[in-house]
Formats: structure tokens, sequence, C-alpha cells
């Protein structure tokens, strides 16, 4: 079975948003190497420790991180490191594939769902992987399980069951106007929720996510830093098979 964490970044309203991206990330592990990452993130923070003085059980949120120090003597550079450090590591660990969608806001109509589109995109594009075997280990017709952080449980919950039974795809070229009922088939359960605090795993991907939205619209730290192509260095992991003609694989709506 396949894991995928997910987490968001950005606001998902329309009208007087304070965001013009919103943007998901969902790290994928097979089962079969699940221990073993969690093993490395564990590691990872522990370096992270031994050399910044970050607590274990202080939660890497990169938006809050880089606002606020976990300690009073961290320095924002450093907290900016930190960050950049664990986009290193994901990006040497092979069995990871990181799935990306980015809803831009501009133009779209006052009645458009971002939340539900983006999700719903990132669902679609999690069961084509892995029914295409195009997942590290190519363990095709698996399943998949997907922990969120904890925020609009009822939503996804509502959103996951309408796609096991009715979801409508356009045909493809070719094949005339109009749509194909296409179910989801691989993704069992309900999302399972797990506050971010507590999960690695969820952190990575929020890591992952903010750095997705600052490489489109980069506030004004991350641009005095040189840091809004920072989500390029996750290149080796990403799910380039999300979308083709994305040189990063990422889905833009």
């Amino acid at each position: 079975m396949y894991i995928m964490y997910v987490d968001e970044s950005g606001d998902s309203g329309v009208i007087n948003s304070p965001t013009e991206n919103f943007a998901l990330s969902g790290i994928t592990v097979h089962e079969s190497r699940w221990r073993e990452f969690r093993d490395q993130l564990v590691s990872f923070r522990r370096t992270m420790k031994a050399v910044h003085g970050l607590p274990m059980g202080s939660e890497i949120h990169a938006g809050e991180l880089i606002r606020k120090p976990p300690i009073t003597t961290m320095a924002r550079h450093t907290r900016l490191a930190i960050l950049r450090n664990l986009l290193d590591e994901l990006a040497k660990i092979e069995y990871i594939s990181i799935t990306n969608v980015v809803i831009e806001k501009s133009y779209k109509p006052p009645s458009y769902d971002i939340f539900e589109m983006g999700w719903r995109i990132l669902f679609q594009r999690f069961e084509n992987t892995i029914r295409r075997g195009n997942f590290p280990g190519s363990h095709r017709n698996d399943k998949g399980l997907i922990i969120v952080d904890s925020t609009d449980g009822p939503k996804l919950q509502k959103l996951t069951r309408k796609m096991s039974t009715y979801n409508p795809i356009p045909n493809q070229t070719g094949m005339g106007v109009g749509h194909r009922n296409l179910p989801t088939v691989t993704i069992i359960e309900d999302p399972h929720h797990k506050n971010s605090a507590d999960s690695y795993f969820i952190q990575a991907a929020d890591v992952s996510a903010y750095f997705l939205r600052q490489k489109l619209t980069p506030n004004a730290y991350i641009k005095r830093q040189g840091a809004s192509n920072y989500f390029n260095r996750l290149a080796p992991v990403l799910n380039t098979k999300a979308r083709k003609d994305d040189e990063f694989g990422i889905v833009r709506i």
C-alpha cells in the first residue's frame, strides 16, 4: 500500500484572499519503506538539534518557523537554513515521491471552489500514479491511503466518498465532447487526520507546499534571501508523471 501525507499552503478563498495561489504537496511512500522513511526523518531532526538547537518536539511549520523562532536565540537565517536542509534531505530519499498541485486564482470566478478543485486533482493524480505503477517500487494496482493535517475533515471525507462513486473525467481528444465516470478504486478509507505537530511526515509536506507557493509568488523575505527557487531542490523526488508538460510535474490550474 502507498501512503500519501499531504499539507497545503495558502488561503483557499477567492474574494479578498491574502494569497494569489493555493498549493498542495503530497509525499508518497510505500508501506514497505515507511519505517525507513520515518527513521531518516528522525535522524534529520537529531542532526538539526545537534547543529542548530532545534528541539525534537518543535513543529517545523515553514511559514510560522520563519516568522517566529522556536527558541529565542535562533536567528532567522538559521531557521531558513533548517527548511533548506529538510528539502535537501527529502531530495536524497529515492523511494519517496512528491505530487504537487497549484490553483492560480487569477480570473477565477467567485463561485470557483479552490479547496475542492485542488484536493480533487491531487487525489486523482494519486489514484492515476498508483494504477500506472509510476510511484517508486512500481507496485501497480496497489492501494493508497491518505493522511492529512487535522483540518477540513468533513469536506475531504465527503469528497473522497463522492469520487469513489461519481468521478467525471473529461473525454480525451478524439473521444468527443462530454465525460466518463471513472470512480477511484485504489484509494481506500476516508482521509485520516493527524495533528501536524505530531507528524514529521506532514511537516515535510508543509515545507514542500510552502516553497511550491513561494516559487510562484515569493514574499519579501524569501526574495531577499534568494530562496524563491528552493522548491527546485526537490527535483529528484518530484512526481513528474503528474504533469508531463511541466519540468517539475506541477499540476497548475
